[in-house]
């Protein structure tokens, strides 16, 4: 069995802050000493239907917990998620319907269980104990916090500032997601940083409750390949950790030069020495950003498909952008019935567009072209398009064929 700080050092490679201080590594001696593994909770909100690379990093962090033994009980927020989470967030939160999250949950979570080891893996559903809660148990948990506590939270108070509302049903997230840690009795708590306080208010209702409280132990987040803002399925700025792997690459090929450093440590996973090492090259010159990106790009890729698929996937890459040619592989179409074909519908049909406006308006800024040829007619003859190649964009390709 590995040492207490060996466990240490190899959980907290990507790890932003670890409370109360040296509290973790105390954890680890003593499941070593007793030989009793962490219970190591993560609570995950089905509020979108993909898992993202941002996403990715805390189950990560979460299977390196695995992978020294210790337990991980992954929390469905079933519940949580018809709340609503509001860190990090400027208004209330539209709410989603029991069928939505079960919908988004049963879609996501096989991917994410293909992230983690199966053997020492709790799956649990905050429904269970948040749901059976009477209005008893609601009064008892919220009188143990008061309101100026809760507003110590930057985002709440950024709203109160102002002058935006604040319902009643934030407030209550933070002592929702509190109440799973004391229902799992969580030794530790993982999340991305912007859950801080909502993990440090664990702590709280685990004390009052009499348990041990957990220690909590958060991620960095990672900012999406526009550069600007957290990966987010809502924004568009995400990578699904589903995605193919040449469309991987092209996007990962897309993001600003100066997120590569935190991309190779937290998307890529590489050793925190080569990531120093790259950042100082880029900073002095003397590693060329386009080379480095392509080595990123490659990394990335095989952490999903395999040995071998990053290569592939740039050698496709070259093949569109560099030499202006298609895809060796190029999904087929069927097209509908008609001598004409109404061709935004027929983007839309084949999934080279979300919906017929985006195919339209594709269309209009020059964006769709057949056989390598700008397309700007909406309609065309069915002889002109049956055995061609559409592109949409830069990486989209689709053969139609009757």
């Amino acid at each position: 069995m590995s040492t207490p700080a060996e466990q240490f050092d190899h959980i907290t490679r990507t790890v932003d802050v670890a409370l109360p201080e040296g509290a973790l590594l105390s954890q680890l001696e003593r499941s070593v000493e007793t030989g009793v593994p962490l219970r190591v909770k993560l609570g995950v909100d089905p509020t979108a239907p993909d898992v993202t690379l941002g996403w990715a990093v805390v189950f990560d962090l979460l299977r390196r917990f695995q992978e020294m033994g210790h337990t991980a009980v992954l929390i469905l927020g079933d519940f949580t998620a018809q709340v609503g989470d509001p860190s990090g967030k400027s208004s209330t939160r539209k709410r989603l319907t029991d069928a939505e999250v079960n919908a988004y949950a049963e879609h996501c979570l096989p991917t994410i269980k293909s992230l983690l080891l199966e053997e020492n893996l709790e799956i649990r559903r905050n429904s269970e104990w948040l749901g059976a809660m009477d209005m008893a148990d609601v009064l008892k948990m919220t009188a143990s916090v008061t309101v100026s506590r809760l507003m110590d939270r930057e985002d709440f108070a950024a709203r109160y500032r102002a002058n935006e509302p604040i319902s009643l049903i934030e407030f209550m997230y933070p002592l929702l997601q509190a109440t799973d840690s004391v229902a799992v009795e969580a030794d530790v708590e993982i999340g991305g940083n912007d859950q801080l306080l909502n993990l440090l208010m664990g702590r709280e209702l685990q004390e009052q409750a009499g348990q041990r409280p957990q220690s909590v132990v958060t991620v960095p987040l990672l900012v999406g390949t526009d550069g600007a803002m957290k990966m987010s399925q809502s924004i568009g700025n995400y990578i699904s950790v589903r995605e193919d792997a040449d469309e991987m690459f092209g996007k990962t090929m897309s993001i600003p030069d100066e997120l590569m450093p935190q991309w190779f440590r937290l998307a890529a996973g590489s050793p925190l020495e080569e990531v120093a090492a790259i950042e100082a090259g880029l900073r002095d010159g003397s590693l060329h950003p386009g080379e480095q990106k392509r080595l990123l790009g490659r990394r990335i890729v095989e952490r999903y498909h395999g040995e071998g698929s990053g290569e592939a996937a740039e050698a496709a890459f070259d093949r569109v952008f560099r030499e202006g040619g298609i895809p060796e592989e190029v999904p087929v179409a069927g097209l509908g019935a008609g001598d004409e074909i109404w061709l935004p519908g027929a983007l839309c049909d084949a999934g080279l567009v979300a919906s017929n406006s985006e195919g339209r308006r594709m269309l209009e800024q020059g964006a769709v072209k057949i056989d390598g040829k700008r397309q700007d007619d909406e309609t065309v003859p069915r002889s002109a398009i049956v055995g061609t190649v559409v592109q949409v964009g830069k990486r989209r390709f689709v053969r139609f064929v009757d």
